[in-house]
């Protein structure tokens, strides 16, 4: 099996066994991803600037940033890592040919982690990243951006939510992330994803 096959499936098992949503969803379409200006282009202001400084950080290859209570996420050159305390060690790749890098766009993974969703996902495109903006049901969540140096072309995102509250869809699934907009400095959207 794929090792994304083998995470879904060990998913797929601790949800069974504690009867709790446990499994991960993961959502990325570069066909739904959009590129736009945004309608503020014009220079940060000095908060917006302090906000931007404060949301995106460099790291190392395997620097592990501390995500969300219990979360770990961190980056290699091959993609996006992250552990909860119900599935560690799971992996997004930017290397493998299932994301579409030679257009901009945006992924999502969420999963339920200590009363929260955990938000998080690749984005990739031109620019740089200052910030991220995760519209659901709930309202707007702000993320944090990490990158490791010399900006590859890609990085990841995290945010946490609170748990949906609504009724599931008719695929059993909480849709309640309606989208995921990465912008740079200077307020232009480097990808958008938008889900149903």
């Amino acid at each position: 099996m794929t090792r994304i096959k083998k995470s879904v499936a060990a998913a797929a098992i601790a949800a069974a066994v504690v009867g709790a949503p446990t499994m991960a969803q993961a959502f990325a379409s570069p066909a739904k991803a959009t590129v736009a200006a945004a309608s503020n282009a014009g220079a940060p202001t000095s908060a917006k600037a302090a906000a931007t400084a404060s949301s995106v950080r460099v790291v190392a290859p395997g620097e592990r940033v501390q995500a969300a209570p219990k979360v770990q996420l961190w980056l290699t050159k091959n993609g996006k890592h992250w552990s909860t305390p119900i599935q560690a060690n799971q992996f997004r790749s930017v290397v493998d040919g299932n994301l579409d890098m030679s257009q901009p766009g945006v992924s999502l993974q969420s999963e339920p982690v200590e009363g929260r969703y955990f938000l998080s996902g690749v984005y990739y495109g031109k620019g740089d990243a200052a910030s991220v903006k995760v519209v659901t049901d709930k309202g707007t969540v702000t993320g944090r951006i990490i990158h490791l140096a010399g900006q590859p072309g890609w990085g990841a995102w995290y945010a946490t939510s609170a748990l949906p509250t609504g009724p599931k869809s008719k695929d059993g699934k909480h849709n309640f992330v309606h989208s995921v907009t990465v912008q740079d400095t200077a307020g232009h959207t480097i990808a958008t994803l938008t889900l149903p």
